[in-house]
């Protein structure tokens, strides 16, 4: 399959110049570094070439992709399915069931692998995973993947990859020394810096504004801001698990649409949360810097920092949520009367919300939870056909329709959502009984 068929699929027109370059860079040499901006489309400059190389002829696993996260992982997994090439692959991550996994790889015959670290290695030390074939590593996000953290984890797969000729490291932010286990096999790496001459530095598509708050506590501040945005999109970052629990709840008082999303919380949970946030469903995700990497949200507008990032680094990841390609977006933060402005701030406006603000806005869309997926077979094509012919909704009150192996969400538009519980209660989704029913965001967040 050709470059532009592919793009085709993803219904982009052409690519950007950084992935041009990046596609290239990765064409021609055996090892590559990349380093572009957050939301610039490095996932698909790395997939392109990477697709190319594949043996499809080889039912054996030919290339793996690790990451930090689940969700970059998943995301990551998302746009190579998204691209229709011959190439199968799987998507192999903590919280779900090894075991499941396993059955998934032999069905599947994997050539490329996308995985976090650890539980690749569980695999690789179980014997599910044929390495003998394996010829390009990837690494994304690599300057997060080369911490303290993560490298025994990296120094065991490398040492199960005897047959690795490739290395691709990928990442929005450089690192002064790549740790020397990598070991770049007889090539030095070629590199391609698309960061510019501050490689901390937002994208210059995002207006970064200081909101001041008059009391220690900023919730009131927060409320404000978010009412004074109407129903755009917001991410709230804060720095620690409770906070995001306590923020979470004091917006739900307060009338706010909200999901919130940390490391602490059970994996479906997560996707739900992601799955509301990003179909609609709910104006405000509170979140840990868990999402400031892999969450990819194109009309994401706002990135709002309740309590300032650690540093320079993570802010940039955190900006990076927004603006996304070539569009525009903005970063708020605030900032507390006991609080200093972070010196990463240099390029930020004051900003001061209005007293006399409208109520907090609604979401348009409500989710639909449907207990069916991909393993009963399941298609899009079935539930738009349940929800039109049974459900008498027209096409345009259908939103994102998201199908998991075991369960579905639909978005649905939200004042037709009555009257479509009403037509499909006791009905039958293709010949096979379920629940159908609108997920409450409240059971997400847990109560003091």
């Amino acid at each position: 399959m050709n470059t532009q068929a592919i793009l085709s699929n993803l219904n982009i027109d052409c690519l950007s110049k950084m992935q041009e370059n990046a596609v290239a860079l990765i064409r021609n040499n055996i090892n590559a570094v990349i380093l572009a901006p957050t939301g610039s489309g490095k996932t698909l400059a790395f997939l392109l070439p990477l697709v190319e190389d594949i043996d499809t002829n080889n039912p054996n696993p030919q290339a793996v992709v690790v990451a930090p996260t689940r969700e970059l992982s998943l995301q990551t997994h998302k746009v190579l399915c998204a691209m229709k090439t011959q190439c199968r692959s799987v998507v192999l991550h903590g919280g779900k069931p090894a075991s499941l996994q396993h059955r998934q790889i032999e069905t599947t015959k994997p050539h490329i692998i996308v995985a976090t670290p650890g539980r690749l290695n569980d695999h690789i030390a179980k014997g599910n995973i044929c390495t003998s074939h394996i010829k390009t590593l990837v690494v994304d996000e690599f300057d997060k993947m080369f911490e303290l953290k993560f490298q025994d984890q990296l120094q065991q797969l490398l040492d199960c990859l005897p047959s690795r000729k490739r290395c691709i490291l990928i990442s929005a932010t450089d690192m002064k020394e790549i740790p020397s286990f990598v070991a770049f096999r007889h090539h030095p790496p070629a590199t391609l810096d698309c960061l510019g001459h501050n490689s901390l530095a937002p994208s210059p598509n995002i207006s970064q504004h200081i909101v001041r708050s008059p009391q220690k506590d900023k919730i009131e501040t927060l409320h404000k801001l978010l009412c004074s945005l109407g129903g755009q999109q917001s991410v709230v970052f804060v720095n620690y698990r409770e906070a995001a629990e306590r923020v979470a709840r004091l917006l739900v008082d307060q009338g706010h649409s909200v999901a919130m999303f940390h490391g602490g919380m059970e994996q479906q949970d997560r996707e739900t949360a992601l799955s509301l946030f990003g179909n609609h469903s709910v104006n405000i995700l509170i979140s840990t810097d868990l999402a400031a990497r892999g969450i990819d949200i194109p009309t994401l507008q706002n990135v709002i920092h309740y309590h300032p990032a650690q540093n320079a680094e993570a802010y940039t990841h955190r900006c990076g949520r927004t603006a996304r390609w070539s569009a525009n977006g903005n970063s708020y933060i605030i900032i507390g009367p006991e609080e200093t402005t972070p010196p990463y701030c240099s390029n930020c406006t004051e900003t001061t919300p209005l007293d006399n603000t409208p109520p907090p806005a609604k979401p348009l869309w409500t989710t639909l939870y449907i207990g069916r997926g991909k393993g009963d077979k399941l298609s899009k094509t079935d539930i738009v056909g349940f929800l039109c012919k049974i459900g008498k909704l027209k096409a345009d009150q259908i939103g994102v329709i998201d199908i998991k192996p075991r369960h579905s969400y639909v978005a649905v538009s939200q004042p037709a959502i009555k009257t479509l519980l009403r037509n499909i209660a006791g009905e039958k989704i293709k010949k096979m009984t379920t629940i159908v029913e609108p997920i409450k965001t409240s059971r997400l967040i847990p109560k003091q």
